[in-house]
């Protein structure tokens, strides 16, 4: 079994408010509505992660914590990665190859164009954009999260909230 690493982007985010900063911008009520439904396809194809490794802004540990919920996994089993956040592709290498070996299916939830660019990056994948609340789902023939580099991962799967038909 090698690695799986799931990709997902932070939830729709409320710009409703320019008084706050960038990085303590909520979910809107789009986002928090995406979050549980994209979990649940993740669930349901029996894919749910080991490990939540997620970027400390609001929105993405906001959209972290609502996947949490629907995969039934405690709150304190998000991992907080402060690089994450505004995250170029090779700080976003840098993480994943520091994650530890014991877990073979990890999620990260960030931030584009850094998790586009990512996903392009790590795969066979020519992804034009990650949607709010889309995941990439990518699998790497290794043991070791070290091993991951440029363009060695099979893209599995790629969703967001409006490829399946919304009422």
């Amino acid at each position: 079994m090698g690695k799986q690493l799931l990709l997902i982007r932070h939830g729709k985010s409320d710009w409703g408010n320019s008084h706050i900063s960038d990085f303590e911008r909520p979910l809107n009520a789009r986002g928090l509505r995406n979050a549980p439904e994209m979990a649940g396809r993740i669930l349901a194809k029996n894919l749910v992660p080991q490990l939540l490794v997620s970027s400390p802004a609001v929105r993405a540990l906001t959209t972290a914590r609502n996947f949490a919920e629907v995969w039934n996994k405690s709150l304190n089993r998000i991992q907080e990665e402060t690089s994450i956040y505004e995250a170029n592709v090779m700080t976003l290498l840098k993480v994943v190859n520091n994650l530890s070996d014991k877990h073979d299916r990890v999620a990260l939830f960030g931030h584009n164009p850094g998790l586009t660019e990512f996903a392009n990056y790590l795969s066979n994948a020519n992804i034009y954009n990650i949607p709010t609340c889309g995941t990439v789902l990518m699998e790497f023939p290794f043991e070791k999260w070290a091993q991951l580099s440029n363009h060695t991962g099979n893209l599995l799967a790629f969703d967001f909230p409006k490829s399946a038909n919304e009422d």
